[in-house]
């Protein structure tokens, strides 16, 4: 049983040019396909690099729920774009939150007091992002939106 290297380059003639080649090889390989479930969205929106509570690892989780609670104020938050910023209450540079991440009731308003967590984000992990955001105190004499559209004067 001997074994024999097969040549990826086609054999050349005598005259030194390379054969008739047939469109059959020239065809790149075949790849293997994922299904992908279709969707009206696709190809207009280009995903969010920003790891939310669905797309974030176990490990990610396990290691803000273990780190300590910070205190801050909202600083803005749109619900139409799905995130916004709280001001450390220590001082420090503004803190990225998800929608995904901010539990109870209501939508953060600027003013609102709140508590949260730290996660860092990747790729490179050197920026975090407040997660289990919760409202404290809801700035007084502000009207809040609970997350059904009830309005509720503050």
């Amino acid at each position: 049983m001997s074994y024999q290297a097969r040549s990826t380059t086609p054999p050349l003639n005598s005259g030194g040019s390379p054969t008739t080649v047939s469109k059959e090889s020239l065809r790149p390989p075949v790849c293997k396909h994922r299904d992908r479930s279709p969707s009206p969205i696709r190809g207009f929106n280009i995903p969010s690099p920003m790891p939310t509570r669905r797309n974030r690892t176990c490990s990610a989780t396990a290691r803000a729920a273990e780190g300590p609670v910070f205190s801050g104020v909202c600083k803005c938050f749109s619900r139409a774009k799905g995130h916004g910023f709280i001001t450390p209450a220590d001082g420090g540079s503004d803190i990225f939150v998800h929608i995904s991440d901010i539990e109870g009731e209501y939508v953060p308003v600027e003013g609102d007091e709140v508590s949260y967590k730290l996660c860092s984000i990747p790729p490179k992990f050197e920026k975090v992002q407040a997660v289990e955001v919760t409202i404290t105190h809801l700035k007084p004499g502000t009207k809040h939106e609970t997350w059904t559209g009830n309005v509720v004067n503050g």
